[in-house]
């Protein structure tokens, strides 16, 4: 597990659609990158490689499970991404919050 998250690969890494669902799947269940392949109309190179991304970016993590390696969603790279959106949510709203007072005032002018 890395100790800081790297927001440009993990924003990068969920930039693509494959490897979004990707990681949905990882979250639902059990699977390995056979397993996995098997969703998509590529090969199973071309998942293996996005599954690369995606553990680069530290989303997901491989573990031996008998003669599988089954992909497991990293929670904590998720939840540091959703914070990361959460807190420039709240800058936004904070700057809405602002004009509408401002509106306010004018419009009592």
């Amino acid at each position: 597990m890395q100790a800081t998250i790297d927001f440009d690969e993990v924003f990068g890494a969920l930039a693509d659609a494959t490897r979004r669902d990707i990681v949905r799947r990882a979250v639902e269940g059990d699977e390995g990158i056979s397993e996995l392949a098997a969703h998509y109309a590529m090969s199973f190179a071309a998942v293996q490689k996005h599954v690369a991304v995606l553990e680069r970016a530290g989303l997901v993590i491989k573990r031996r499970a008998g003669k599988r390696k089954v992909v497991h969603t990293n929670a904590v790279a998720l939840t540091g991404a959703r914070r990361l959106l959460d807190h420039y949510e709240e800058l936004w709203q904070a700057r809405i919050d602002r004009m509408a007072d401002l509106i306010g005032e004018t419009k009592e002018i």
